[in-house]
């Protein structure tokens, strides 16, 4: 399971978390990770972390925001396998910066995963054609930027998408059709 950040385990803020205080886990979010972890299923983090190559934090102030997030996560009794993050403005745009599939392709060799069997649910079409570009499952969340997404319309590239309301939705429906 690859996971974005923004949108799907924490609020999206149109200016960017730049503090740990600014970090805002969604209702049921680290319970939904919970739910994949008990399920066997691994998951990682697969985050553009623009911030840091714009340079409006630094790798440690993004390093202190990470620390809260799997804080936040460990009271729900869950936890990220990998997390992954990639630094780069988008004027400076690596193959790691979604859309481009670096980062999903680092997830799915680190755990030696089937591209096809491997789902990645993010909020914005980046995230699924990302997905796409990795042969990876696509699910969208409407929580985050996923509602506008689904409403400006999905490119027909990116096509099939599950689309849910939030992350504890599609863990009920991810974790039925993998049982």
């Amino acid at each position: 399971m690859l996971l974005d950040r923004d949108g799907v385990l924490n609020e999206d803020r149109a200016d960017s978390v730049r503090t740990p205080g600014e970090l805002v886990m969604l209702p049921r979010a680290a319970a939904a990770v919970a739910r994949f972890n008990g399920a066997a299923v691994r998951v990682a983090l697969v985050s553009n972390q623009s911030v840091v190559g714009r340079g409006l934090i630094d790798d440690a102030m993004l390093e202190r925001i990470h620390d809260k997030l799997l804080n936040e996560l460990a009271r729900e009794g869950a936890r990220l396998d990998a997390a992954l993050y990639c630094p780069d403005a988008p004027w400076a745009a690596t193959p790691r910066r979604k859309p481009g599939p670096g980062m999903l392709h680092e997830a799915i060799h680190r755990f030696g995963a089937d591209p096809d069997r491997t789902v990645m649910v993010g909020d914005a079409v980046t995230d699924l054609q990302a997905a796409v570009a990795a042969g990876c499952r696509r699910a969208l969340v409407r929580s985050g930027k996923g509602r506008d997404a689904q409403a400006a319309g999905l490119p027909p590239e990116v096509l099939p998408v599950a689309v849910y309301e939030d992350l504890w939705r599609a863990a009920d429906a991810l974790l039925e059709t993998s049982a």
